[in-house]
């Protein structure tokens, strides 16, 4: 479901990340290290023109990591495009981040 070269837009668009690799193994290290607690998405909104699909939600995520529980608001903006009957993400942007510990 991840393309080989997907491109993940650093919050901030501070820098970039290329490739699933990468891409996968920064998502299995948070969960690995994180303890999700809740996590809820709303504002949901998918266009689609041709092969090409724009998915963007606001999240509300709160997780604990080392001992101390955080609150993570922003948006996700992902791009997917069809392959061979497949929907593959190519592309990612995390948006509008604001974290605080939570109480």
């Amino acid at each position: 479901m991840v393309h080989p070269d997907i491109v993940l837009a650093l919050p901030g668009f501070g820098g970039r990340e290329a490739g699933r690799k990468g891409f996968i193994s920064g998502h299995r290290e948070f969960y690995e290290r994180a303890s999700i607690q809740g996590l809820r998405e709303h504002d949901q909104v998918i266009d689609v023109v041709g092969d090409t699909a724009v998915v963007t939600y606001r999240y509300e995520l709160v997780y604990e990591r080392s001992g101390e529980r955080y609150r993570s608001l922003g948006r996700d903006l992902w791009v997917f495009q069809r392959q061979h009957e497949k929907w593959l993400a190519v592309w990612r942007a995390i948006l509008d981040v604001e974290e605080h510990r939570a109480d």
